[in-house]
């Protein structure tokens, strides 16, 4: 064309318009005043639409210069434009003062303003914009009615939903597909399922790809994954295919919607690649335990984003396979893909693992602060529950007061972290800190105060502990709370008691408490309730080696040998493996284990000598072993030879022998530490100069100086 005016321009404009190549138009509008060519009313509009859908702020302000200039900014159409380009670049200040400035408002107005502070997060002011309109007489359109609807979902309103429900109806909306899917989503949200379902299968005009879609995630986030399944199904039969969002969603009611189905339709969809749909697929194999299939499908994966390499992290953190997790965290960083803060926490929780070192754990912490990650609510608190499970209480505590929000995890966290530490009284001022912020506890809570009463030996405070958080904050004791209470009652020796609490429980002991209540007769050497605990536990787990062991350690303790063998026997006739005392030790990044009497270590004649070196120096210091901690019958000689070689001295020997003098050892074994063992850790806690933290089945020990953080009760 020789010759363009402003009308060829505006004539363009809206050919890209009509085609979606909005993004291109604002080019397109320099181009033009570049010519020479003033624009008008709708070039300004499509120029400033342009900007907001590019996010274009800095073209979209020099727009709204030029029109200030050109005398166009009262014109209402533009100003809507306007509008919505300052809320699409998160000004939604600018769009509240275009919006105030202007003398003469419609509908749009109030729906552009409205539907900004929605795409902000403002949804109750948002919600007083709409009546605010209403007050003002503007007639709501049936784009207000969605926005106002969708603004109840968000706040989870109801009430004001079922209102505008029937507003929707009174104005001849009710047929209308926005509409109804925005009440479908907003029922669903307020978690009135049945409403929802009502609605759906009553309004044909709402069975699209977006309902069945928001229908099958309403049903599995309300626990009906039966009936998510039941939709999903209907929405083949109807011809609707699935999308992306759908498929993501359907695997989220995993067991009752089989994954293994489901993969063989993305298949033939080939949207197995997507990472939305392959990341909530491998999520949905993890769940079976099928980390083969979960790899798999991560591995077909396109495009894979920080959410898929996080998810399939967290899978063999809920695997407890500590070497992989890493392995592909550090595949991830060649990748060149930045953690998040979920990928962080999930490759924290795995270093909490037993078999994971703690040096590992604060390189990741390391990580953490590196990213700015480390005050992330998910990553804090993952980080205080790894140090309070690798026996370093100590920087859990500095984790948690630098923490500037806390969530019920912390708080739970850090009781149970210093209560299994042995410092019940900091437990229960950090529960009582939480109680004077009048904060929301859980049964948890309950069971992390009353384990500080325990292994303190606070038989009425955790009697009142317990008054008080089910008279006062409506917690319903479970069945591990009453564990926590038998061992309360048990470790003080007040088995009647604990018998009493057992027969009086609102539903039947299982194994759990049975298993409590035998540990500490065995303590107490009490044969007649051990006797009674043994068999409600062998009925309840007949091949759970602690009962029979537990049992034949009652009777050898009492010189029972006949009783004794004949449980041993038994045993054997069942085939009841008893599990093996294993200990283990940290050195330099290498983890090495040891059981008792061990000659299979490279550095174990070392060891040995080691052991007679203690011997001597804890004879000097007046230690007598004590041998009825030794369950044979046997001479004493022999039976102070197999003390000295329990698992636990093996694994302090090679640590005292391979780390330098005064640094601190940590051990952990998978039984309970015996109780000579326990009095030869103070003893060369004292000798040696150091620390030693020892993480039995039952809790944590720190010997220093000659003591122990338990006191000597556990």
């Amino acid at each position: 064309m020789l010759q363009r005016g402003v009308f060829s321009w505006t004539s363009l404009f809206a050919e890209y318009m009509r085609n979606g190549l909005q993004a291109q138009i604002l080019d397109i509008f320099f181009q033009m005043q570049s010519e020479g060519v003033r624009p008008n009313t709708f070039t300004f509009a499509s120029a400033l639409a342009s900007a907001a859908t590019g996010g274009e702020l800095q073209k979209g302000t020099i727009v709204h210069g030029q029109l200030i200039k050109s005398g166009h900014e009262a014109t209402v159409f533009v100003c809507n434009s306007l509008m919505n380009m300052y809320s699409k670049c998160r000004l939604i200040k600018n769009s509240k003062s275009v919006f105030e400035a202007l003398e003469h408002r419609n509908s749009i107005s109030w729906n552009s303003m409205m539907a900004g502070l929605v795409s902000n997060g403002s949804y109750t002011e948002a919600l007083e914009f709409y009546f605010q309109m209403r007050v003002e007489g503007i007639k709501p359109t049936q784009s207000s009615f969605v926005t106002a609807i969708n603004i109840c979902a968000n706040l989870k309103n109801l009430v004001f939903a079922r209102q505008l429900h029937g507003c929707v109806v009174k104005e001849g909306y009710g047929l209308d597909g926005n509409s109804l899917t925005a009440l479908l989503v907003a029922y669903i949200k307020c978690a009135e399922m049945e409403d929802a379902l009502k609605l759906f299968y009553l309004t044909p005009e709402t069975r699209n790809v977006v309902s069945f879609t928001a229908l099958i995630g309403g049903c599995a986030q309300n626990g009906s994954n039966d009936r998510a399944a039941v939709i999903f199904s209907e929405m083949r039969k109807d011809g609707v295919e699935p999308n992306d969002f759908t498929y993501s969603t359907v695997l989220t009611a995993a067991p009752m919607v089989s994954p293994f189905l489901i993969h063989c339709l993305l298949i033939k969809t080939r949207y197995e690649c997507f990472p939305s749909v392959g990341t909530a697929l491998l999520d949905a194999y993890t769940k079976f335990g099928n980390l083969d299939d979960a790899l798999m499908v991560f591995e077909k994966i396109e495009d894979k984003d920080v959410v898929a390499w996080s998810a399939m992290v967290a899978s063999y953190s809920q695997a407890g396979d500590t070497e992989a997790s890493i392995r592909l965290f550090m595949e991830m960083a060649r990748e060149g893909v930045v953690p998040n803060q979920f990928t962080i926490s999930s490759i924290i929780n795995v270093c909490a693992s037993a078999t994971a070192g703690v040096d590992q754990g604060r390189q990741f912490h390391a990580e953490s602060i590196k990213l700015r990650l480390q005050d992330d609510i998910c990553v804090s608190s993952a980080l205080l529950t790894m140090y309070a499970k690798k026996g370093s209480i100590e920087n859990a505590y500095k984790v948690f007061e630098r923490q500037s929000a806390r969530d019920l995890v912390s708080w739970n966290s850090m009781i149970s972290g210093f209560a299994r530490h042995g410092y019940g009284k900091k437990a229960l001022d950090i529960f009582a800190d939480m109680e004077a912020q009048g904060l929301e506890m859980d049964d948890i809570t309950l069971i992390g105060v009353i384990m500080a009463c325990t292994h303190t030996g606070f038989v009425e405070e955790g009697k009142r502990y317990l008054n008080l958080m089910v008279k006062e904050h409506g917690i319903r004791p479970t069945m591990e709370v009453y564990a926590c209470m038998v061992d309360l009652y048990g470790r003080a020796g007040e088995l009647e008691e604990a018998m009493k609490l057992i027969k009086g429980m609102p539903f039947e002991a299982d194994a759990m408490v049975w298993r409590v209540l035998l540990g500490v007769c065995r303590v107490h050497r009490n044969m007649e309730l051990g006797e009674i605990a043994a068999e409600n536990l062998i009925k309840l787990e007949p091949q759970d080696s602690a009962a029979y062991v537990l049992l034949s350690n009652i009777y050898a303790a009492e010189g029972e040998w006949e009783k004794r063998g004949r449980i041993r026997r038994m045993m054997e006739e069942r085939r009841v493996r008893k599990e093996a005392g294993l200990s283990w030790i940290q050195v330099r990044n290498k983890v090495h284990a040891f059981m008792a009497s061990d000659t299979s270590h490279a550095l174990s004649d070392q060891i040995y000598r080691k052991l007679e070196e203690m011997k001597l120096r804890l004879r000097e210091k007046g230690y007598v072993p004590d041998t009825n901690f030794v369950l044979h019958d046997l001479e004493d000689e022999h039976k102070e030879a197999l003390l000295a070689q329990h698992s636990e001295r093996l694994a302090m020997a090679f640590g005292l022998i391979s780390t330098p003098e005064g640094s601190p050892l940590q051990i952990v074994k998978n039984l309970r530490v015996c109780g000579d063992c326990h009095t030869v850790m103070k003893l060369m806690s004292d000798i040696e100069g150091r620390e030693i933290v020892v993480r039995d089945s039952n809790r944590f020990h720190h010997f220093k100086g000659g003591s122990c953080s338990c006191g000597d009760f556990w």
